[in-house]
């Protein structure tokens, strides 16, 4: 048997081989099924064994105190978690009265594999009971991208060697029990037993229903299954319910070469406001539209959504079949995460498991949004128009501080702040310029003027406010913003953070120039001259901290002055450091969690000279240990720009494969979807050069050494413009449009239809390769060419997570 971590090497599919009991909370979370709206872990189909049972629902949550050793004003008082709801995906076998559980018997065969191209997730089995029976087993599972409440499978047995008495039962189970998470661990979940509160519940004939209600939080949930049996003349069927429980059990007889075929259509609904009965029947009209539709329909429906979508968002490598893989894996989890979340949040973890407790962070607008804006914008429509729901949430949180505008919290499911922590998290203001960034970025990528009027107008206005309230003009003019915690969550509460405040004072110039082009309904909203000025005279006033002596950025005032951590005498078995130190040595130590300075050289590459960011980017690498997840990529992206291209290459295959390897060891809770998403990041704005700083897209292309060709599509004011990268040149095809403008190597070029249009892909001199703390450099990436059919697990020794 092989284990999760090594998965056969196909670059449109992630393949299991065998059984690996001791990982399976890992391969659950790897070929997790969501839309963004519904999202079910890989448990089997009989439920048992299992490494950790999920079924999730975006936006279903419960209440949970947060319990302080000192209380303090402006503290979150409560938190929301991520709840497992019912689980409609189990359907128990019996082979004449023996259970079908894999921990027993002979397990002769057992494959399970996730196609990238028809979005379903395929299961084989064959097995010998104890008694010497053997019997096949065939699944395949969906969560429809076209019918946001619907997910189904379709189960098969067949009879091998012999007659056999066959009992399928399909249930749906409510509150079950839950393996205990490891403690001490701020990146898991915290476990509550038993969220739900019965109902309603009936079964009749093939159909079932349970309606649930949170204790606490208020939601109302209810889950509906039907089926569609197929097999010999003589079955029989019986449908029970109970309060946690229903079961549609159907038994027959198989003599050897027959089969029995349930397909099973499971459908969730749920709700704060609506009745009962309202969600009830909701989930009953989507089994009905599901059964008319039917399993053949389902499964053509998300192989024509999956097909228009790589025909235009696909990332094409050549030279490294692994990193192939691993970024369709990437590009497909992203889609997932976001297709139909439609006003809410896109998790952390998306709903591949409870990491996190499901909350949503500045990772998605950082991380997450970029790489949808040019590939799905209408995700991106949907999740900002969520953040702008949460707009009075916000501006109660402002208030509470002190502050005018809007605080959005550092991390949350329905918009309150779920941080008990403030110096890492209320402090973490930057998150309202993370918005305020994805916004532009959405607006500029899609022409949507109607949104920005709507949705983004408010949220820009709102967000500069804050700003403008936080900081202060010095004596010498200058503005400043104090006290506050940048992306190093190893520098808390700091002055004058060079992301945060480069960041602001976009969102305040964006701010201003958004109400002067919508200015009835900035009028509307109190906008006047006056602020409007006084937001582009805090912009042009920013202060950003430069070294002189050392000829760096500081990552805030005073940084570079910090003793540095002590690298040498600190063991590899002591990574991640905030598992194993105390916050205060490391707030006033040089050491960094995740790229923090490096960030602002990609987000704001403006406001750097190409000589600044090849200096930080040195000196930033000797101190940056890379504890998050989030690091990687961006590490990728700036030592592509500085000329580092092999360390980009080692960045991007360790971004890449953060849960394919389980580098963080916490796979298990949920799939890292901004590293994910910064594998993508990585490729199209590292060797792509990508920058989206003003209004005309510009690359920069370069390739590794490993790496032969590079391919990718971005979709662009309705256009889509496709970007094939050789050592030797860059193609720019406008594949649907008329005509684009863009710049190459800082070159204005105008791409017309029909008349593609190549250019000379420019190599950066050779470079000495930076260093990194001791122990915490990326492994070195070998190019992985003729590998088809190999195993994945050649990648990062050690690493981190957020």
């Amino acid at each position: 048997m092989t284990g999760v971590d090594n998965f056969t090497v196909d670059p449109w599919q992630i393949a299991e081989h065998g059984l690996d009991l001791t990982s399976m909370a890992r391969a659950e979370s790897v070929l997790a099924l969501s839309n963004g709206h519904i999202g079910l872990r890989a448990n089997l189909d009989e439920g048992e064994p299992h490494g950790l049972p999920g079924t999730y629902l975006n936006g279903v949550f419960e209440l949970r105190p947060l319990p302080y050793g000192e209380g303090g004003y402006g503290y979150p008082e409560s938190s929301q978690s991520v709840i497992n709801v019912t689980n409609g995906k189990i359907i128990r076998l019996l082979v004449d009265d023996e259970p079908f559980d894999l921990r027993y018997g002979e397990l002769v065969r057992h494959k399970r594999w996730l196609d990238f191209r028809d979005g379903l997730l395929h299961r084989e089995a064959e097995w010998t009971s104890p008694a010497g029976r053997t019997i096949r087993v065939r699944s395949t599972r969906l969560v429809s991208l076209t019918q946001r409440a619907i997910s189904a499978v379709e189960y098969s047995v067949e009879a091998v060697d012999g007659p056999v008495r066959i009992v399928l039962q399909s249930e749906l189970v409510a509150n079950e029990q839950l393996p205990g998470g490891p403690e001490g661990d701020p990146r898991a979940s915290a476990v509550l037993e038993a969220p739900l509160l019965p109902e309603a519940h009936h079964a009749s004939g093939s159909k079932a229903v349970l309606v649930h209600r949170t204790r606490y939080s208020g939601i109302r949930v209810a889950a509906g299954m039907d089926h569609v049996i197929e097999g010999p003349e003589e079955l029989d069927t019986v449908a029970e319910a109970e309060a946690d429980h229903c079961r549609i059990s159907i038994t027959t007889v198989l003599r050897p070469g027959q089969r029995l075929r349930l397909v099973k259509l499971m459908a969730y609904g749920w709700s704060a406001t609506r009745s009962l009965p309202a969600v009830r029947d909701q989930v009953e009209a989507a089994l009905t539209a599901a059964r008319y539709t039917g399993w053949d329909g389902l499964v053509t429906e998300q192989a024509d959504y999956l097909k228009e979508f790589w025909e235009t968002s696909d990332i094409e490598i050549e030279g490294d079949v692994e990193l192939q893989q691993a970024v369709r894996f990437a590009v497909f989890h992203v889609l997932q995460a976001g297709a139909r979340s439609e006003e809410r949040a896109i998790p952390a973890k998306g709903l591949t498991g409870p990491g996190y407790d499901g909350h949503s962070f500045w990772d998605t607008e950082t991380f997450v949004l970029p790489v949808l804006t040019y590939c799905l914008p209408g995700a991106v429509n949907q999740a900002l128009r969520w953040r702008h729901t949460t707009l009075p949430l916000a501006r109660e949180r402002a208030s509470q501080l002190g502050l005018a505008g809007a605080v959005f919290p550092w991390r949350t499911i329905r918009g309150e702040e779920c941080s008990g922590y403030w110096p890492a998290g209320t402090a973490a203001f930057h998150i309202g310029a993370d918005i305020a960034a994805a916004v532009v970025r959405y607006v500029r990528a899609t022409g949507d003027a109607e949104f920005e009027r709507a949705y983004g107008l408010e949220l820009l206005v709102e967000t500069a406010r804050m700003w403008r309230s936080l900081g202060h003009h010095d004596v010498a003019g200058k503005f400043r913003i104090e006290g506050v915690t940048g992306p190093d969550e190893y520098s808390a509460v700091a002055d004058n953070n060079v992301y945060t405040n480069l960041m602001a004072q976009a969102n305040l110039r964006a701010a201003a120039e958004a109400a002067a082009r919508h200015p009835h309904e900035a009028g509307e909203l109190g906008v006047d001259t006056e602020e409007t000025a006084a937001w582009r005279d805090a912009a042009a006033a920013m202060y950003v901290p430069y070294d002189e002596d050392l000829g760096v950025h500081p990552q805030a005032d005073g940084f570079t002055h910090h003793q540095v951590w002590d690298f040498e005498h600190t063991p590899p078995e002591k990574y991640p450091l905030l598992l194993h130190y105390p916050y205060f040595d490391l707030y006033r130590k040089q050491v960094v969690k995740q790229a923090d300075l490096v960030l602002a050289m990609q987000v704001r590459g403006d406001a750097f000279t190409d000589e600044q960011k090849a200096r930080n980017f040195t000196y930033y690498e000797r101190l940056t240990v890379r504890d998050s997840s989030l690091s990687a990529c961006t590490q990728a992206v700036i030592a592509a720009e500085v000329g580092q291209l092999d360390l980009a290459y080692d960045y991007t295959a360790e971004a890449a494969l953060m849960d394919l390897q389980d580098l963080g060891g916490n796979t298990r809770d949920g799939l890292h979807m901004a590293s994910l998403a910064g594998a993508c990041i990585a490729l199209v704005a590292g060797f792509g050069g990508l920058r989206d700083h003003g209004e005309t897209l510009s690359f920069r292309p370069r390739l590794p050494a490993g790496l032969m060709k590079l391919g990718f599509s971005l979709m662009v004011h309705g256009q889509l413009l496709g970007v094939q990268i050789t050592h030797e040149g860059t193609t720019y095809t406008l594949r649907r449009g008329e005509v684009l403008h863009l710049r190459h190597d800082g070159e204005e070029v105008q791409v017309k239809a029909g008349a593609p249009v190549t250019l000379p892909t420019t190599m950066p001199p050779a470079q000495e390769r930076c260093g990194q703390p001791p122990g915490r450099e990326p492994a070195r990436r070998q190019a992985q060419a003729g590998l088809v059919s190999g195993k994945v697990g050649q990648g990062a020794d050690h690493l981190a997570a957020e």
